[in-house]
């Protein structure tokens, strides 16, 4: 099953999509910033990020221009509270897979994570 990185520093959402997505059968990984998600892509190898954009020290939209340029083959799916910061994300158009909006359901956050997937195994 599919590998899954997810950054987020609120813990909260960060164990609402862990558990959500543990529960359609993923293996999840999941940290509370930029900085750890780094470290945690270079130790292993993962099938998709799903990044909250507002972060301390490295926040989800650096994270995203890293990852593009040093992971070009995984996806990113970014997620956000904040109506300024979805703008930022919208600029990243062709480099991410998805903007998903906070509040999100569980349902909305296993289909954007699907189809992220699907997209990765067709392109």
């Amino acid at each position: 099953m599919a590998q899954i990185l997810i950054a987020e520093d609120d813990l909260a959402v960060r164990s609402f999509v862990s558990r959500a997505l543990q529960q359609k059968g993923f293996d999840v990984t999941a940290v509370g910033d930029g900085v750890q998600a780094l470290e945690a892509l270079q130790t292993n190898g993962f099938d998709l990020l799903v990044t909250d954009i507002v972060m301390p020290g490295l926040d989800g939209i650096g994270l995203a221009l890293r990852v593009t340029r040093d992971y070009p083959d995984l996806p990113v799916l970014l997620m956000t509270g904040y109506s300024a910061e979805q703008q930022r994300a919208y600029d990243l158009e062709e480099l991410i897979c998805k903007v998903l909006i906070k509040p999100f359901t569980l349902k909305q956050i296993c289909d954007a994570v699907e189809e992220a997937l699907a997209q990765r195994r067709a392109g």
